[in-house]
């Protein structure tokens, strides 16, 4: 009751009418830098973060909160829209709300990820209002060898179940962990696949892959094949600019399973909202596998619809940890860290004490910026859509464009672009023969963790594997996977049979 109490003093604050503009002016700018190829909603804070130093702490700190979720949201605008997430975490949204767009159901593919946004945020920032001292509990769970299990729970849940042949998700799976490892090794300090080219010893960005495999890759696949199917000059947006009863009935029970996906990992410091919103995106499509018509892989609502409720839940709780514990769990929460320690703040159990006004007035105005960020865009779905109507020699040339700007705008590097390049062409030629994406931008996200947790686990054991299988929630982890791996076995095996029959 008292953490009510303290969160309805919270809204007395962030209510005021000055405090409603800066939510308004955050949620704005905060999509508008979303939706740019190569930036996304971490390089949205960066950017506006010098605009707030004139501000007044709460006033600041309300200004985020609508940075924070319209950051979000522009990264997944830009992935449905244009096959270009502003984001690795709007990387899975992508998959289908993209086919959904190509489809004439940009609008329903845009209101489904805002709404399940709204869910996400919604039920992840309640729980941070009323068990954001608990939090720390969660997070002291999970060891080296746990995010080591859960890294390889999502390489082969997620390779083996995007695509037909369990060998081409293999294959890119191991083209996304090759991409990962390039760059000077932080334990040993030797580097690894840089053909000694300087600019390749802190690796390659997640940004080229990104941009590379999904947007260039999707270029070039468009361009050879514009000339064969005129079909291909414009895609309908003439959909309903809403849902229908059918398609809420079908995306509520995915957002809710995304949420549960995404709040805990936003205590979790794995490095943002992927993890989640990949096993999300994995879990639906294994259902979608049991149903008598699947609908995955030609523009399923539950494809858009979970991984966009667990990126936000995971960015709510992630909120909470850094409130809580001063853990920043991601790279967005880290800027705001640095945000609290420009005005001479420090996040931590202690700050619920000395600046209960502040913290309080920031928790409302996460609800606040949910709130606001729904009504900002939803009107706008439609509009956003209309991107589609632009010819698609004129859009797609835009497109090259504005990755060349965003890689280059990101590190100043001529080797980027060249990469971003040689990685565009390796995706079309993906495309073009039936390899799945998703498995190489699992490898390049998780891999590193993967690579972390696995050595430090065997150090801090002296060598023994037997670690790797020394708590409860590892074995959970690789028995799931091995019932995930029989059962998909056994569907395959089975089709195969009814198909010689």
């Amino acid at each position: 009751m008292e953490s009510l109490n303290l969160l309805l003093e919270g809204f007395s604050q962030a209510l005021t009418p000055m405090n409603l503009l800066w939510v308004f002016i955050g949620a704005f700018l905060g999509t508008a830098v979303g939706v740019l190829p190569g930036l996304g909603s971490s390089m949205a804070v960066a950017l506006l973060l010098p605009m707030t130093f004139s501000l007044d702490p709460v006033g600041a700190f309300i200004m985020f909160a609508g940075v924070y979720f319209g950051g979000l949201f522009g990264d997944s605008t830009m992935g449905i829209l244009m096959n270009t997430p502003g984001g690795s975490t709007a990387i899975a949204t992508t998959f289908e709300g993209h086919r959904m767009a190509k489809d004439g159901r940009a609008p329903q593919a845009l209101a489904t990820s805002a709404i399940g946004a709204f869910i996400g945020g919604l039920i992840a920032t309640t729980l941070v209002v009323f068990f954001a001292p608990k939090l720390a509990e969660i997070a002291v769970l999970f060891g080296p060898a746990e995010y080591f299990a859960l890294a390889i729970f999502a390489f082969i849940a997620t390779a083996s179940v995007v695509s037909d042949s369990a060998l081409k998700g293999l294959a890119s799976l191991l083209l996304g962990l090759a991409l990962a490892v390039v760059g000077i090794d932080g334990i040993s300090g030797a580097s690894r696949f840089t053909a000694n080219v300087p600019q390749l010893f802190d690796g390659v960005s997640i940004i080229v892959i990104t941009v590379g495999v999904l947007a260039l890759g999707e270029v070039l696949h468009v361009a050879s094949r514009i000339h064969r199917d005129q079909k291909l000059t414009a895609i309908s947006v003439a959909g309903r600019p809403y849902l229908s009863r059918s398609e809420v009935r079908e995306a509520i029970p995915a957002w809710l399973r995304g949420t549960a996906f995404g709040v805990p990992f936003g205590v979790i410091p794995v490095g943002g909202a992927e993890v989640p919103t990949f096993l999300a995106y994995g879990t639906e499509r294994q259902l979608d596998r049991k149903r008598r018509f699947p609908k995955f892989g030609t523009g399923a609502i539950r494809g858009v619809a979970a991984p966009e409720a667990a990126g936000n839940a995971t960015s709510g709780t992630a909120m909470g940890a850094l409130l809580a514990l001063g853990l920043p769990t991601s790279a967005t929460a880290a800027i705001m860290l640095a945000a609290f320690q420009q005005y001479g703040l420090q996040p931590g159990p202690m700050l619920f004490e000395r600046n209960a006004d502040l913290v309080w007035a920031l928790l409302a105005s996460l609800f606040v910026g949910l709130v606001m960020l729904l009504v900002l865009n939803l009107p706008f779905a439609p509009l956003w859509a209309k991107l589609l109507l632009i010819p698609k020699p004129h859009l797609f040339a835009g497109i090259t464009v504005f990755c060349g700007l965003g890689v280059y705008a990101t590190g100043a590097s001529v080797v980027d672009l060249l990469l971003v390049l040689a990685i565009g062409f390796i995706a079309f030629l993906m495309r073009r023969y039936g390899y799945p994406l998703a498995p190489v931008m699992i490898g390049v996200v998780l891999g590193p963790l993967a690579e972390t947790s696995l050595r430090n686990a065997l150090m801090s054991s002296g060598g023994e594997l037997s670690i790797l299988l020394g708590s409860g929630i590892t074995i959970t982890l690789y028995a799931l996977l091995a019932l995930m791996l029989g059962y998909t076995l056994w569907r395959r095996i089975a089709s195969r049979r009814r198909q010689d029959v």
